[in-house]
């Protein structure tokens, strides 16, 4: 992605954010008075992720969330590798069999037309969704709670929303809409929102974290490459914001997108969940 395009997808997404006004709801209370939460997430089971993401959380300490398409090469090729990711606290999400997306549009050349979205009904994609999850568990062994993030943040399937049918079996769902969450107070645990930043540098991470610090919310990242595959992030860009999220770790509280999610239901009233 080149920088002036970059730049101006950062500046679309923070400037789409509403103004914090002077009458806003108390701030949420994160753990040990930290100022925003942050998810780190990675899409598509990707070898960069296994040779590169990886390797650079865990010098840092912390843990990830990975979303796992289970009929990807490196997951067969490569299941002990991520059997070892989820044995040292790294969470193994739902990313469906398959990943399904529309096939509709110029840029979808890639959809092949046997797992294209459009040609596929919500039920049949529900029955998978159900069936990720319990071959996640044969992997890890981390038993039902789950999240998921919808394969290219779409859930309508050719005959309705797939993601309305197995909402209630998931701690949260991540769709598109933005990287920093605009207010927790009207978050949807089912409608996460969540960037998939690529070719961006690490001032431009940070400074989606840097935001979601000043609200007092959360920021979702997904990633998909690092340092290679597609939709890729430098793993130069990559270490610069972990190495910021580790200097200022009183600050930003860096967990699991499952423990993030967690703690916001169980900091909700009642009446306030959808």
């Amino acid at each position: 992605m080149p920088r002036r395009v970059a730049m101006s997808w950062l500046c679309s997404a923070l400037a789409a954010l509403p103004v914090v006004g002077a009458h806003a709801a108390p701030p949420f209370q994160w753990p040990e008075g930290r100022r925003a939460a942050v998810s780190l997430a990675y899409d598509d089971a990707l070898d960069s992720q296994l040779d590169i993401a990886i390797p650079a959380l865990d010098r840092h300490g912390f843990k990830g969330s990975f979303y796992v398409p289970l009929a990807n090469p490196p997951m067969a090729t490569r299941l002990a590798d991520w059997r070892a990711a989820a044995r040292n606290g790294h969470e193994l999400g739902n990313h469906t069999l398959f990943h399904q997306c529309s096939g509709a549009g110029a840029d979808r050349d890639w959809v092949p037309p046997e797992r294209d979205l459009d040609t596929t009904t919500a039920a049949q994609m529900r029955d998978q969704v159900r069936l990720a999850n319990t071959m996640l568990d044969a992997i890890d062994g981390a038993g039902p709670r789950r999240t998921l993030t919808l394969p290219c943040g779409e859930s309508k399937a050719s005959d309705g929303d797939y993601a309305a049918l197995v909402k209630d079996d998931f701690v949260a769902i991540k769709v598109g809409g933005g990287a920093v969450t605009p207010d927790m107070a009207t978050l949807d645990p089912a409608a996460v929102p969540v960037g998939a930043p690529a070719g961006l540098t690490g001032r431009q991470l940070i400074a989606m974290v840097e935001e979601a610090g000043r609200r007092g919310t959360m920021v979702n990242f997904t990633f998909h490459g690092v340092g290679g595959d597609y939709l890729t992030t430098s793993a130069q860009a990559h270490e610069e914001l972990l190495d910021y999220l580790s200097r200022h770790r009183d600050r930003y509280w860096v967990d699991t997108f499952l423990n993030v999610m967690t703690y916001v239901r169980q900091q909700r009233p009642p009446a306030a969940a959808p």
